[in-house]
């Protein structure tokens, strides 16, 4: 015991020795929370590196960045305003070195090649995105032939209970957008814990999520397949070769699930690219889906001479008559894609089409994909 008491003191001594902040931060760290969130939902920040110049705090609740102030304990901090109930994200900006992530917090999601800290203010719809005291649904990451030889990956929520009932269940098919994969929806959407909650409140019905990789080009999302640990990148696919393939995605689905195989107990939804692949898969198969959302959907993007992107106004008039339960349209006020929504609404105003529009605040972000999934879900299945 002395022997290892004195090569742990001697370790430790010579650590400190050392004028490099992320080793000093082994020990000198440990005191440190961040991020703490209060009572009224302010947010400190803090970060241990005494020996740097400066450091600024990034988020997506903020307008830029802002500095953040060194204390006498080596310590730079930064407490934010009240927040909103939300799930935010952030990182620091160290001078001389760049961004980095805080040391403090295990929290972290990936989106496209981005990693990110988060955290999340309760109180309200951050509610939701948490693990409540509720019975909890299944996550599966499955791989599906849905061509031949070629299997994909895709994640399959089921309902708390499915493994243990004998019952059918209405199927959700939930898409990512440009850059995501199938784990999008379940990392940075929160949709298993949305599922979960609002199941066990009864303001959704019990339902199957299916969460596909939109991107034909890799069969996974990077690292979980033969193709290896490639680098994330804004890849899709808007060339019409998802939307043929769908129709086996379904099949395969019904096979292998306790599905109620009809069209009012499916639907899709899918944010920006996803919601574009939802509008032109409902369209595709107008007797599969009689629930379709678009969120912040980039509706004129398709391919030009694509058989299934042509003729658009015959086949909408054709899926519309096959009595479409809910077509629901949501977007951001500062979203990019918003001109191509306004267009898309007149076109089916001059078709007299009928579908819901939910207009939010906000642009092309996940904060507000969260939400149109929470209230979207809610009209499923009535």
């Amino acid at each position: 015991m002395r022997m290892i008491s004195m090569f742990l003191a001697i370790f430790m001594l010579f650590f400190a020795s050392q004028n490099i902040s992320a080793q000093q931060n082994l020990w000198q760290g440990e005191g440190v929370c961040s991020p703490e969130i209060d009572a009224e939902g302010r947010v400190t920040f803090r970060f241990y590196a005494p020996d740097v110049e400066a450091v600024a705090l990034e988020g997506d609740f903020l307008s830029g960045s802002v500095s953040m102030t060194l204390g006498t304990d080596g310590v730079w901090s930064y407490t934010t305003e009240p927040l909103p109930s939300e799930m935010y994200y952030y990182s620091f900006n160290v001078k001389g070195v760049g961004k980095i992530h805080d040391p403090q917090n295990v929290y972290m999601v990936r989106d496209v090649s981005s990693q990110m800290n988060y955290f999340i203010v309760g109180g309200g719809c951050g509610d939701l995105y948490q693990a409540q005291a509720v019975p909890h649904g299944t996550v599966s990451r499955v791989w599906a032939e849905i061509q031949s030889g070629v299997s994909r990956r895709m994640v399959v929520y089921t309902p708390a209970g499915y493994e243990s009932s004998k019952k059918k269940y209405p199927v959700l098919y939930l898409l990512h957008g440009m850059g995501g994969d199938e784990e999008a929806w379940l990392a940075t959407g929160r949709a298993a814990e949305i599922m979960d909650n609002l199941i066990a409140a009864g303001k959704a019905k019990e339902m199957i999520v299916v969460m596909t990789n939109g991107c034909t080009r890799h069969v996974a999302a990077p690292g979980y397949s033969e193709e290896g640990m490639w680098r994330p990148y804004m890849s899709g696919s808007m060339d019409g070769s998802f939307e043929t393939m769908f129709e086996g995605v379904v099949e395969w689905v019904d096979a292998h699930y306790r599905t109620k195989s009809k069209a009012d107990s499916r639907a899709i939804a899918g944010l920006s690219m996803g919601g574009f692949h939802s509008m032109q898969i409902s369209k595709l198969y107008p007797t599969m889906f009689d629930y379709v959302g678009l969120f912040s959907a980039a509706i004129f993007r398709g391919k030009e001479g694509v058989a299934i992107y042509e003729d658009l106004e015959p086949k909408l008039k054709q899926q519309f008559s096959e009595d479409v339960e809910l077509y629901w349209i949501a977007i951001g006020k500062d979203d990019f894609l918003y001109d191509e929504n306004v267009k898309y609404r007149e076109l089916l105003d001059k078709l007299e089409l009928n579908y819901v529009y939910h207009e939010s605040k906000g642009g092309h972000i996940w904060r507000n994909w969260r939400c149109y999934l929470t209230e979207f879900v809610q009209m499923l299945f009535k």
